[in-house]
């Protein structure tokens, strides 16, 4: 029986809507899972199916105006304490982010200040979380940490992002990241527009940081096999809604569901044949209209009677897999 010990996050039946002029959009619907402490847990799913949404619901960077509707948030912190991330005033927020929980964002580029050094940074985020380091100590740490990541220190202290290369910066990121070292780190597709060799290392380099340093990791992606390399547990997103959930070897080995089944069918094979792929046929849903039943329904190529009249429920199993069909793991379910 697993306790809050083992798990550092839960989410718990968490809904996210987006509330328009005309309309309100749920991005996010009835999510319940937990995010394993010490573990790298990814979240995979087309574009639009509510990764990022739900990831960023955790210190609260949804893009406006949406907000977390429904459910609850927990942190669990070393401590053994729980943070209602949820219910947190936007200055205790404002505290939380980067001390407990940290962020990679896609794109460094962006979110890195262009007229400002990596040290002014570095310097600016100490000190507006009260980290009022001597001098020495201070430059001490950014030596550290950059060190750390494989970066000349001197030189990318003293450097604007713009003399930095696309992997440089996303190191400079993940440097960032460890900055007020948190237990807690998310990574909303750290390797974008970067090349294979460098995607890789970057990768390399953050499950060296997630197994030395005990530091949880959740991992935001499309690539299943990133995944599939680096992530110990996973959750596969669509439409807004948890599809299947469980430890990485189960999941892609067994392919229960079949929304699951298609993904890893569409994913290219560097020693298979092109024409093997199999894409999933149709498009991911409309939010604003959404289909009678199982919202997978119209693409799913084992759809019976059943999935066209009513949602299917998230059936849970001892080993801690979920998954949202009708027929999952039919012979291991008990009801």
């Amino acid at each position: 029986m697993q306790t809050q010990t083992d798990n550092i996050a839960l989410f718990s039946h968490v809904s996210i809507d987006y509330p328009l002029k005309k309309y309100t959009l749920r991005a996010v619907t009835d999510v319940t899972f937990a995010l394993k402490r010490g573990a790298i847990t990814a979240l995979v799913g087309e574009s639009g199916s509510g990764k990022t949404t739900l990831a960023s619901s955790l210190i609260r960077c949804i893009s406006e105006p949406g907000r977390v509707a429904e459910g609850e948030i927990s942190f669990f912190g070393r401590d053994g304490g729980e943070i209602r991330a949820d219910l947190l005033s936007d200055k205790e927020m404002r505290a939380f982010r980067w001390s407990k929980v940290s962020m990679v964002f896609q794109a460094a580029q962006s979110a890195l200040n262009p007229v400002l050094t990596v040290r002014e940074q570095f310097t600016e985020t100490l000190e507006a979380h009260g980290e009022k380091l001597p001098k020495e100590a201070r430059e001490a740490r950014f030596y550290d940490l950059l060190g750390y990541v494989k970066l000349d220190a001197e030189r990318v202290l003293a450097s604007y992002p713009h003399e930095l290369s696309g992997g440089m910066k996303q190191r400079v990121m993940i440097a960032f990241a460890l900055l007020l070292d948190p237990e807690l780190i998310i990574l909303d597709e750290p390797t974008t527009a970067l090349d294979v060799i460098t995607q890789n290392y970057i990768f390399t380099l953050l499950k060296q940081i997630n197994r030395e340093r005990g530091i949880s990791m959740l991992l935001m992606t499309h690539d299943i096999s990133v995944v599939a390399k680096f992530a110990d547990y996973v959750g596969v997103m669509y439409g807004g809604r948890l599809m299947e959930y469980g430890d990485v070897r189960t999941v892609f080995h067994r392919r229960e569901h079949p929304y699951t089944a298609g993904l890893i069918g569409a994913t290219p094979s560097i020693i298979g044949d092109i024409s093997e792929m199999k894409p999933i046929e149709g498009s991911p849903p409309d939010l604003l209209d959404l289909p009678k039943g199982c919202i997978f329904a119209p693409r799913c190529p084992k759809c019976r009677d059943i999935c066209l009249t009513a949602e299917p429920p998230m059936r849970e199993f001892a080993d801690g897999s979920k998954g949202k069909c009708y027929f999952f793991r039919e012979a291991d379910y008990a009801g």
